[in-house]
């Protein structure tokens, strides 16, 4: 039997009434586990509080049971990509990937805390006491109406489905909110003018979840009726060019508008300043700007897998910048093993910079591919592709020991010269103002503005150096 998240960590009741007891697993907050075991869910999260015993996880260049990830230095300093999976996240059959994208001076430090730090706040979450209040709420509420018992299947379907995106939207929600607070008061990290982009994912079972910040992509290949592999985009890229994310941001006096000499580029601007110039309306850090419109709240979504998907791929802008959806999932589906499809599509971007752009300096690029029929190559094929399939551990003291191929980055200062000009500023007049700002957009309502075409050719945040003397980050 699996184990069951509950308002107590050693029940399987989410409440009660009338003294009938109704089981978490009603709430669709089950997670299948090992069937010999008898280690509570609490018991789990306690056992990975501290990374280094958490199997299963790998943040550097190399492949686990069913994914691949791999990044690439760029030519404007120290990689601030960084990127993690992390399977057996709960229990067996739950999966977390992400992708971060770091930018400002301390931007590849903020990037690895998030990667540390973020999957941690997610799995408390299940632990925390507003869940527990929660999810006892809502069974009351729902007992008072229909009983599970007294529903239909479909009823019952349905109920279930929309309590676990309840959950999940809260964990994403909440676990966002807490690790930019978490930033906000560390006392070794600067991310006043430094910050990350977020796109993470949790599967669990045939259940997707999504929560995503900033500009970094998530994509889907699927099987069309025509047994075609499709590209189907599962993020928004959140520019500041985004009719609502522009509308937030000017209600809250900041100013977007693009340089002279990147038209394509709009960025976020103080509103008594030509500063800082950051090319995301939503981050992690950035905390000149919080005030002026930029948030860290994420975007959810939800996606129940079918047998027709093959694989997803999460990746930084500088994947984004120059391939297509298409592209990128033709470049995985034709690797010539599946451990090596990561570093596939990150040759591919390094070679279409020099192509289409060769007088700019190309950015850091991570991707993340997770084959969702769990399966890979065997080991022989790894070796000969050059690549670790040991699980790493975390470096928690946050020093400079990650780069493309895992070693420490020669030591770089990087200032980007472009001019700003204060005559470049734009209005968007008319735009739409969205009244909901608690992050529950879905990809569909933005598809004419997630700016697949759209390049940032220069530094996140204008005019900001990369530093690679790195402080501690605890």
């Amino acid at each position: 039997m699996g184990g069951c998240v509950s308002t107590s960590s050693h029940s399987t009741s989410s409440s009660q009434s009338n003294g009938e007891s109704v089981s978490s697993s009603c709430l669709g907050i089950e997670f299948r586990g090992r069937k010999r075991t008898k280690r509570t869910f609490s018991d789990h999260v306690y056992a990975l509080q501290k990374l280094s015993s958490a199997s299963n996880r790998i943040f550097m260049n190399g492949k686990s049971r069913c994914s691949c990830i791999f990044t690439q230095q760029g030519r404007k300093g120290i990689n601030q990509d960084a990127m993690v999976v992390w399977e057996d996240f709960m229990l067996e059959d739950t999966i977390f990937c992400g992708v971060f994208d770091g930018h400002g001076p301390y931007g590849h430090l903020v990037a690895r805390k998030v990667r540390d730090t973020l999957p941690i706040k997610l799995l408390s979450f299940f632990q925390s006491p507003q869940l527990k209040q929660k999810n006892s709420a809502k069974t009351c509420f729902q007992r008072n109406l229909k009983t599970p018992r007294e529903c239909d299947d479909s009823d019952k379907d349905r109920f279930i489905e929309d309590s676990l995106n309840s959950v999940w939207r809260d964990a994403f929600l909440n676990s966002y909110k807490a690790m930019d607070k978490e930033l906000r008061s560390h006392p070794n990290l600067d991310c006043f003018c430094s910050g990350s982009t977020a796109v993470t994912i949790v599967k669990q079972g045939s259940n997707l979840f999504m929560g995503y910040i900033g500009d970094s992509r998530a994509i889907l290949a699927s099987k069309d009726a025509n047994d075609s592999t499709v590209a189907v985009q599962l993020t928004v890229d959140l520019k500041p060019d985004l009719p609502r994310e522009a509308e937030r941001i000017k209600r809250c006096k900041g100013r977007v508008f693009a340089l002279q000499d990147e038209p394509e580029v709009s960025r976020v601007w103080l509103p008594f300043d030509d500063a800082p110039g950051l090319a995301m309306a939503r981050a992690f850090g950035d905390f000149c700007l919080k005030e002026y419109g930029v948030i860290s709240i994420p975007e959810f979504s939800h996606r129940t897998l079918t047998d027709a998907d093959q694989f997803i791929v999460l990746a930084s802008d500088g994947v984004w910048d120059v391939l297509s959806n298409e592209e990128v999932v033709e470049i995985v589906s034709s690797a010539p093993t599946r451990s090596s499809a990561a570093r596939s599509v990150v040759d591919s971007a390094a070679r279409e910079w020099k192509l289409k752009y060769p007088t700019s300096k190309m950015d850091d690029c991570a991707v993340v591919c997770l084959f969702l029929d769990g399966k890979m190559d065997s080991e022989s094929d790894c070796e000969e592709q050059g690549f670790s399939s040991a699980t790493l551990r975390s470096n928690h003291s946050g020093t400079a020991v990650e780069s493309d191929d895992g070693q420490r980055s020669e030591p770089c200062l990087q200032r980007n010269n472009t001019v700003r000009s204060s005559e470049d500023g734009s209005s968007f007049g008319g735009l739409p103002v969205d009244d909901g700002e608690t992050g529950d957009a879905t990809p569909a309502d933005d598809q004419n503005w997630s700016g697949l075409e759209g390049v940032t050719r220069v530094n996140s945040l204008v005019q900001l150096p990369r530093f690679s003397d790195e402080r501690p980050v605890s």
